[in-house]
């Protein structure tokens, strides 16, 4: 029993599958070129560019570690580039196209066409 005036504070439960990413106007350019300076996250995007919805983890092929490949989603997220979901047991990544082309107008299309036509030359 609470001694009186004492009260509880309550906050909506925060489930612990819920991963944190910024918002809009807290992606920085600098962050999303770190993000997209290494060749897997760079792979990553250029995969999820390329689908036409969500693609879970299991989906990527990467040739590191699972540890190493969840860095690489993680930097990812923590930089504004993807968001990431749980929809059941699977963790989904959606590129964050709409917000990226907002704040930064033609990046992504210009690193999308750039990383498409370095990997034709087998770079």
């Amino acid at each position: 029993m609470r001694p009186s005036g004492d009260t509880a504070v309550t906050s909506p439960a925060v489930s612990s599958r819920d991963l944190p990413h910024p918002v809009r106007d807290e992606i920085r350019l600098e962050g999303v070129l770190h993000a997209l300076s290494d060749p897997m996250r760079l792979r990553i995007v250029r995969e999820l560019a390329a689908a036409s919805g969500e693609l879970s983890c299991s989906h990527f092929d990467l040739p590191v570690t699972k540890s190493t490949t969840t860095h690489h989603f993680r930097v990812l997220r923590e930089s504004g580039v993807i968001r990431q979901v749980y929809r059941g047991t699977a963790k989904m990544n959606g590129l964050r196209r709409d917000d990226l082309d907002e704040l930064f107008p033609g990046l992504m299309d210009v690193l999308l066409d750039a990383a498409g036509r370095q990997a034709v030359r087998g770079g």
